[in-house]
Order: C-alpha cells, then structure tokens, then sequence
C-alpha cells in the first residue's frame, strides 16, 4: 500500500472516529462547584459566587478559581458545545474554555453586562485581556465553537448551530496539550444556574503533516 492510500485509509478511520462527541461522565473538575450533575447528555452546575478567570491587566488582581469541566487533547481540533445560563448580575459568564495553565488559556461565551447580553471572549498570555461583542437582545442559548490550528485557535458563535460566525482569531502555543471544557463564572453574585449541551471534539489531522505526506508521496 503506498502512502496516498495510506493517507486515505487513516482519514476515514478518523472520520469514523470523530463523529461521537465527548462523554460528559469522562471529564475532570478543576474548581468543582458544590452543586452540579450531569443527565441526559447535559451538564448543569450551581455556579461558585465571587469566581472568575482573569490575570492582572487593567483590574491590577489574578483570580483562577471558577468551575471548568474538561477533558485534555493534543493536537488540532474543532471543539463546540451550546451554552445557557440564568444570568443575575453584572459578569456572569458562561462558555467554553482551553487552557495549558494558568497562565494560558483562552474563554468565549456569553456574559452579561449592564444588564445586556454579550459575546465575551477573553485571551490570556500571562496578562488577559478581553472583547466583546453587544447583542442587541437576550438569547435563551448560544453556540461556541473553536477550532485550533497550528498556532492559532479561531472562535465561533452560532444561534442556531449552522451558520457560524468569526468572534476572535488567537494566539495560542502550538503542539502543547490543551484542556477543553466548559467554565462559568459568578465574579460579582452569589452565583447562578448554568447549562451546557452537545459538547464535541473532533480531532483534525494536523496540516503541516498531511502537506508533507502529500508532497512525499510514493507512486
């Protein structure tokens, strides 16, 4: 067999691979909330009051003591999960993050601010920063996918699980281990109910590999 068929052959078993999402009983806690459960392909959790994510820029304090549920991947990748939260008070958050540690990590979702509805995403390389985008109204869920490549991890929101848009392109270190997952915070309250759903990783062949394989490839 040579290696275009090779190739083709391992494409197919990933494919075959690729299309189960992530068993939610399989995961890890780090900052297990008091309250939570998972049923019906849905985690819940009672979100832990005064936590957040966050590193030094602009507010001048470090804070890493919010519930995030993960699980640790290598290499590239489209994760997604649909999100849902009974937002109180100003901060409360929501979503998806990837983390390599404490000082690495980047979080999108939804978080409520001012009493409105926006997409947040904040990136931290040692200090954090954060954009946002206004929703001109309040959304019962939202879609957050990302997909990481090389050295960058695209973030993506959706309503409806179709039509994808761009919300943030980042910087993230490439060939590290990741862990995916899905965080809530509660910086300002005394918490709040979230939700998440659909939570899937699909493994992507890594770029650079198969642009090598195809320009060696054997007759």
């Amino acid at each position: 067999m040579n290696i275009k068929a090779t190739l083709a052959t391992a494409l197919s078993l990933i494919a075959a691979q690729s299309v189960c999402g992530q068993r939610l009983e399989k995961m890890n806690w780090f900052n297990e909330p008091a309250q939570w459960n998972i049923s019906g392909g849905k985690l819940s959790m009672d979100v832990t009051p005064q936590s957040d994510y966050w590193r030094i820029s602009h507010y001048g304090f470090t804070v890493d003591d919010a519930p995030f549920y993960y699980a640790e991947y290598g290499g590239e990748f489209e994760a997604k999960v649909k999100v849902s939260g009974d937002y109180k008070v100003r901060f409360d958050q929501a979503g998806m993050m990837i983390r390599i540690d404490h000082e690495n990590y980047i979080k999108a979702g939804i978080e409520f601010v001012d009493g409105k509805y926006n997409l947040s995403t904040v990136v931290t390389h040692h200090t954090s920063d954060w954009s946002v985008i206004a929703l001109d109204r309040p959304v019962d869920f939202i879609w957050i996918k990302a997909v990481r490549r090389l050295d960058a991890i695209e973030i993506f929101y959706s309503f409806d699980d179709k039509e994808y848009t761009l919300m943030r392109n980042a910087w993230m270190e490439a060939n590290r281990p990741v862990k995916i997952g899905m965080m809530a915070a509660c910086p300002d309250g005394n918490g709040f109910r979230a939700t998440f759903s659909d939570f899937s990783v699909k493994h992507l062949p890594d770029a650079t590999r198969l642009k090598w394989l195809e320009q060696n490839a054997a007759e």
